[in-house]
């Protein structure tokens, strides 16, 4: 037992510290309406990451004070970027390296830590950062570095189990906030950049049992209650050869719930290598036989039995890291229509249906967009296959195609941070980034536990006054509202507010309140470090509370090429700051 389970069994014993309410499927459900906590990533499992609180808002904004700040100490300052949960008096977060945290709401004070003593030979391709945890019944739930799912007691942080996702020598990993429906765990896995294949997996929230699989590369086998059930797909439709034996499509930012149709809506990532050219079995590039499924697409699954109900792939033959995986929002839209939207890497921002995932409109998010010139009526790319990375096997000494200036770079026009929607203007904050890069294709081979790319890039800056950019979408038109400019790249997640404001935060270390209407700045704190965390809201006493994590990591400062030495001077940190609206100052101008 560590000393952070025995300083909160003394508390205990002190009667200062009492065991906290079971957390139901009905609480789950309607995490968004209840306003006195914060139950589920998202802000609920539709992903709005919108609060229907308006006690703080556009006119006593300026008014917000911090709280508290509690430090997570130690050397693991790598980047932060954990969505809070509170419940009950309690917040719970997760740290770099895979830590968790319990903390006193009312005082900032530690009650328990967790420190889950990762092995040598992990293999994160993009930081040690965990973007969240899970809370349902007694047993709180994150992932980690070395591809495990753990459950530990909300109470007092002892692990109730913990259970095997993947094997981290074979490049598993898993960051991402685990996904809780009708008594299910639901994860991905991460790991795109080894040759791994993407899955989806759900377990018993009790006992940790497996309960279904479902693989994302088409040829694999998912299994039911222990026993195998359905393949994805049809062995060989658009794979040559052996290649989805390893053919990527990690499942790495989680998923969605859709309650009014029952569905999961998980993304997948970049097929494996990434060298288009190998995964074409000599088809033309306008072949629909070459598309890899399932990689580069959204899934709907169901959550009973891992089915795949439905799909829609953004990239078909993905060549640039483009990954499928950001999050699908599911909303209404003006006209009451069911809608699902996400912004995806590609650089295009898309509408689904609900019912079925089928493509509604896209448009593009981001400037000057070269590797295709359009959408289809079907969603499909128009691909411009000049700007594909060459092919390495047509050079002259077979070891490197013909390199090409590809926008977005592979980081993305908006990578894993989330967008928010608000029901107040019915518009999505995007945040996004305006950069490109020079990449190229080159000879590769699998082997178990070693990069499997087959290109080489360098990303680059695309203009002088900025490279990211928080961008207001009206979902029904496609029209760019407001643009709100930073010199850095964004890298924090959105939250909007019945109040009229949006937050996010930035590198450079500042917090901001932005009015959801113009985009203009009402409110800025800096936290002394670079923000890449994801900001919640609640309710507390009468008074509204604000936190974000400040810590600046996560794949800029390691992929970045140009735009890294650009930032290189922010320093990192692990600083949770938590904000108030005192009742005093609520009606104050």
């Amino acid at each position: 037992m560590n000393r952070f389970v025995l300083a909160a069994l003394a508390s205990l014993l002190a009667g200062s510290f009492s065991a906290q309410a079971e957390v139901t499927e009905d609480m789950l459900a309607n995490d968004q309406a209840s306003t006195g906590d914060v139950l589920t990533n998202g802000m609920g499992r539709h992903l709005q990451r919108y609060s229907p609180l308006d006690i703080l808002n556009k006119d006593n904004v300026q008014n917000l004070m911090p709280a508290w700040a509690f430090s997570l100490g130690g050397e693991k300052q790598r980047g932060q970027e954990t969505q809070p949960l509170v419940h009950d008096g309690v917040m719970y977060i997760t740290g770099s390296y895979s830590r968790m945290y319990a903390i006193d709401i009312a005082t900032g004070e530690e009650l328990w830590q967790y420190d889950a003593r990762l092995p040598e030979g992990i293999l994160p391709c993009c930081d040690v950062v965990n973007r969240g945890a899970a809370i349902y019944g007694d047993n709180v739930y994150f992932g980690t570095l070395d591809a495990r799912i753990v459950a530990l007691n909300k109470d007092t942080g002892d692990v109730v189990w913990r259970k095997k996702i993947a094997d981290y020598k074979a490049g598993y990993s898993y960051t991402a906030a685990p996904l809780i429906v009708n008594g299910l765990v639901i994860t991905g896995n991460s790991g795109g950049e080894f040759g791994i294949v993407g899955e989806v997996q759900a377990r018993d929230a009790m006992t940790g049992e497996t309960v279904w699989t479902r693989p994302v590369i088409e040829g694999h086998m998912g299994t039911l209650n222990g026993e195998e059930s359905t393949m994805t797909g049809t062995l060989n439709a658009s794979w040559p050869g052996d290649m989805w034996k390893t053919g990527g499509g990690a499942t790495w930012l989680g998923g969605s719930y859709d309650a009014d149709t029952d569905t999961l809506i998980f993304g997948t990532g970049n097929p494996a290598p990434w060298n288009s050219h190998l995964r074409a079995a000599g088809q033309p590039m306008d072949d629909n036989s070459g598309d890899n499924l399932y990689a580069a697409s959204r899934l709907g699954i169901d959550p009973a039995t891992g089915e795949i109900k439905w799909h829609f792939q953004t990239t078909p033959r993905e060549g640039w890291d483009y990954d499928g995986v950001n999050e699908v929002v599911a909303y209404e839209n003006r006209a009451g229509e069911k809608r699902f939207a996400t912004a995806d890497r590609n650089g295009f921002f898309y509408v689904l249906n609900r019912e079925d995932g089928d493509f509604v409109r896209g448009v593009p998010f981001v400037k000057d967009i070269t590797w295709a010139s359009g959408l289809d009526e079907n969603g499909r790319p128009i691909f411009v296959e000049e700007n594909r990375p060459g092919d390495p096997a047509a050079a002259a000494d077979g070891k490197k195609g013909e390199v090409v200036f590809s926008a977005p770079g592979f980081l993305g026009g908006k990578n894993w941070m989330p967008m928010a929607f608000s029901q107040r203007t019915g518009n999505f904050y995007v945040p996004s980034n305006e950069w490109g890069m020079d990449i190229w294709n080159e000879p590769i081979t699998y082997k178990k536990g070693a990069a499997y790319l087959g290109s080489g890039f360098t990303i680059k800056p695309m203009y002088e006054d900025h490279i990211g950019s928080l961008k207001a979408i009206d979902p029904d038109t496609g029209e760019l509202k407001w643009e709100y400019k930073n010199n850095a790249p964004l890298w924090a997640g959105v939250m909007t507010t019945a109040g009229g404001l949006v937050f996010t935060g930035t590198p450079e270390g500042a917090f901001i309140a932005l009015d959801d209407e113009t985009g203009e700045v009402l409110w800025k704190f800096q936290t002394g470090s670079g923000i890449v965390g994801q900001p919640i809201t609640w309710e507390q006493d009468g008074e509204q509370y604000v936190s974000i994590i400040s810590g600046w990591g996560g794949a800029v400062p390691l992929w970045g090429g140009e735009v890294a030495k650009k930032v290189n001077y922010l320093n990192q940190g692990g600083m949770l700051w938590t904000f108030r609206l005192p009742k005093q100052l609520a009606s104050a101008n």
